[in-house]
């Protein structure tokens, strides 16, 4: 079995590894397909190892073994990796509060009793059953591997949703702001403004229905002109770049609210002093529950969330190392990159 890790910066090394049976709470998922996420291009370009849980963690597959406890599954299966089912014995679900078990959090970044020795940029993966959801049977393999990522966002949005006739403005028009765009205009903004330095994702944007998509270096201006200088009133911040969570705040009004989805790998310079000024509301998410990811899977099936658009290459398992350096260097017409092992 082959598997690519992220060992070092803009390394990426190739490893054989033993095939072994699953444990009994275990399931072997033969990879259909797997996308290459903003977080693992981010990793590439950051010093030392990326996590090995996590280097490929947006795939689809086939199940071609079960463990001896495994019963909500079966061998044949088509699964998405998804997150487990809240413990109900960590801290936050003693106190109720299940959407935050601690236990489903270590999951999600690939920690603890659900770490794996590799992702899925790789032809096979044993992981726990609690990893993996069966996928709606009406979505293609591309739409099910993007879902994951469709499921962060729809989180998000439902977490910290616009309000009605709302400016909505998203940072970035990757795979996640794509995504985020489309729940806003199903959520019932008023007007949606991207932001996004590549000029062929600003059309995208614009085709996925936004009524506006701007180069960064305008923003501020087009921002003011068009709100005759209030600001936004919820800003999605899905750049994932430390000096674009200042920018959101600087687009946002005076009271206003902005929503943190994508992942800046190391520190963000601020201003405290505009956010105090502004009286800005900040939140922040990550990941989604079992609830939420049915519900993407839904939309996505009955064509209310478009995927295929974002969708714009697959490759194989061998090229992802010329795809990472493509992608990582700003410049590249691509979206979403799905690696096929």
């Amino acid at each position: 079995m082959h598997a690519a890790l992220i060992t070092d910066q803009e390394t990426i090394e190739f490893f054989e590894l033993e095939s072994s049976p699953p444990e009994k709470d275990q399931v072997v998922v033969d990879i259909t397909l797997c996308g290459i996420c903003g977080t693992d291009i981010h990793a590439f370009q950051s010093p030392g190892p990326a996590w090995p849980s996590t280097c490929g963690h947006e795939w689809t597959g086939v199940l071609s073994a079960i463990g001896s406890d495994v019963t909500r599954v079966s061998e044949g299966d088509r699964v998405i990796i998804g997150v487990p089912p809240s413990c109900g014995s960590c801290p936050a679900c003693h106190a109720g509060q299940m959407d935050k078990c601690q236990t489903v959090l270590t999951a999600t970044v690939g920690r603890g009793p659900y770490q794996t020795p590799h992702g899925g940029f790789a032809d096979q993966l044993t992981i726990h059953q609690g990893r993996v959801v069966l996928a709606n049977s009406e979505l293609s393999d591309e739409q099910a591997a993007q879902i994951e990522p469709a499921a962060i966002c729809f989180h998000a949005v439902r977490a910290n949703a616009p309000r009605l006739g709302d400016i909505a403005i998203v940072q970035g028009a990757g795979p996640i702001g794509l995504s985020t765009l489309q729940w806003v205009l199903a959520a019932g903004a008023g007007t949606t403004i991207v932001v996004e330095p590549n000029e062929t994702r600003r059309n995208l944007a614009l085709s996925l229905g936004a009524h506006h998509s701007i180069d960064p270096s305008i923003a501020a201006d087009f921002v003011a002109d068009h709100t005759r200088g209030l600001g936004g009133d919820i800003v999605y911040e899905c750049a994932g770049v430390p000096a674009t969570v200042q920018s959101a705040i600087d687009l946002a009004r005076r009271g206003g609210r902005v929503s943190l989805i994508g992942l800046a790998m190391g520190d963000a310079p601020i201003n405290p002093r505009r956010w105090l000024n502004k009286e800005i509301k900040v939140s922040a998410a990550l990941g989604y529950t079992h609830e939420e990811f049915e519900m993407t899977m839904g939309f996505v099936s009955d064509g209310r969330i478009d995927l295929d658009a974002l969708h714009s290459g697959t490759i194989d398992l061998t090229d992802i190392a010329e795809t990472f350096v493509d992608l990582a260097g700003g410049q590249s017409q691509h979206t979403k990159v799905l690696v096929r092992p």
